[in-house]
């Protein structure tokens, strides 16, 4: 005969319950089994049997509960504490375990994942992050941890051999420059219990926010370039400016949910095809490159003050405050009128007092056309970016 005791579980956790809850759990149970079943009366060896058998649920219950409100990071016991990371894909002694830079070489565009494994000869050493064979035929440097705890040296030149299977058709091949570096301490377990820990809390805000987070970690990409505008019913449309083609084609790739929603340029922009090798598929990656509006700017300002005369003096504090505006405006990010008046008048406010300053008359041009402003907005277009050099900041007191 079994008995599915129930589990009671509250925002606190799992609870246990007391010996007479479970008493008359356990009574209601025997007695829909056995009707006329009757375990009250004193002295009895019924009654003797059903506190007995109170007491060994009560003990299974509790371990039940204890059991279940350690699996968390924070209360594991070291078994249970490495499973929960091997879910997260956290290894333990990564921190700390001998590592190694390690470059691949071969097919263009083929996708060298998170976990690949190398080797020494004697040590096998899995990838922290993943990586793609670039246009030049070689991949970033990617870091390459020990899964062998330990202290050990890794000569340069000395991590040659690929462990993990590579399909038929790429060549692959990996070097480490440098020589790695050996441990010095093991990880302790209050550190892996943190990253576990770390690694379940981990959330994303939505695909576009995850899209810029890859792409802004690829080098030499630029931040303020980067944009992703989801067009309704259509895809999305990612704007990149810098960083290696295959390197941004394959964190758009990590990072996207459909590639084939993946729009070309619509406007200013330039659209990019980059195809990668992920074994047995490939997959085109569109992306668009953003174009450069040239941007000029002209101010016509006065004061009250009729004997002023560090005009020279505004003029050179003003200038980078204003190319620093434009030059660091997002892709696609319009130039606002009061923003250029408040960049002036913070530059200068050392030199003059803001309460003195009379006017403001700002003429922008962008690509070489004077542009109208609507409601003080001077707009750029949705696929490129603001740039300007000091030389095309003109500012006259008038």
């Amino acid at each position: 005969m079994s008995f599915n005791f129930p589990l009671v579980v509250t925002p606190a956790g799992a609870q246990p319950q007391d010996p007479a809850t479970i008493l008359a759990q356990l009574l209601a149970y025997v007695a829909g089994v056995e009707p006329g079943y009757t375990a009250n009366l004193p002295g009895s060896l019924i009654e003797d049997i059903s506190s007995t058998d109170v007491g060994a649920i009560v003990l299974i219950d509790r371990a039940r509960v204890e059991l279940i409100n350690s699996l968390t990071p924070a209360g594991a016991n070291a078994f249970l504490l490495n499973e929960l990371g091997q879910i997260y894909g956290i290894v333990l002694g990564q921190p700390t375990n001998t590592s190694v830079n390690v470059v691949f070489t071969g097919t263009v565009g083929f996708v060298i994942s998170p976990g690949f494994q190398v080797s020494d000869g004697t040590h096998v050493y899995q990838l922290v992050d993943g990586g793609i064979i670039l246009s030049g035929g070689s991949s970033n440097p990617l870091t390459a941890v020990a899964v062998q705890s330990g202290g050990f040296a890794v000569p340069a030149h000395s991590v040659q051999t690929i462990v993990t299977s590579v399909p038929g058709g790429v060549t692959l091949a990996v070097d480490n420059p440098v020589a790695g570096t050996p441990a010095t301490t093991s990880e302790t377990e209050q550190s892996y219990r943190g990253r576990v820990l770390q690694a379940g809390l981990a959330a994303s805000q939505g695909m576009p926010t995850y899209i810029k987070t890859l792409i802004q970690n690829v080098v030499g990409v630029v931040p303020r370039l980067v944009g992703v505008q989801v067009v309704t019913g259509t895809g999305i449309r990612v704007i990149v400016g810098g960083g290696d083609v295959l390197d941004v084609a394959n964190a758009i790739f990590r990072s996207v949910f459909d590639p084939s929603h993946l729009l070309g340029a619509a406007s200013a922009g330039t659209t990019v095809n980059a195809s990668i090798d992920n074994f047995p598929d490939s997959y085109t990656i569109t992306f668009v490159e953003p174009a450069a509006q040239v941007v000029t700017l002209d101010l016509t300002w006065n004061t009250n003050l009729a004997n002023f005369t560090q005009g020279l003096a505004v003029n050179q504090a003003a200038v980078q405050a204003l190319a620093n505006y434009i030059n660091n405006l997002p892709v696609g990010a319009p130039i606002n009128t009061l923003e250029l008046n408040n960049a002036f008048e913070v530059s200068v406010s050392s030199i003059i007092d803001v309460a003195n300053i009379t006017k403001m008359v700002w003429v922008v041009t962008i690509n070489s056309i004077v542009i109208t402003p609507t409601n003080e907005i001077y707009p750029i277009d949705p696929e490129g970016y603001a740039t300007i050099a000091n030389t095309d900041i003109a500012i006259v007191q008038g």
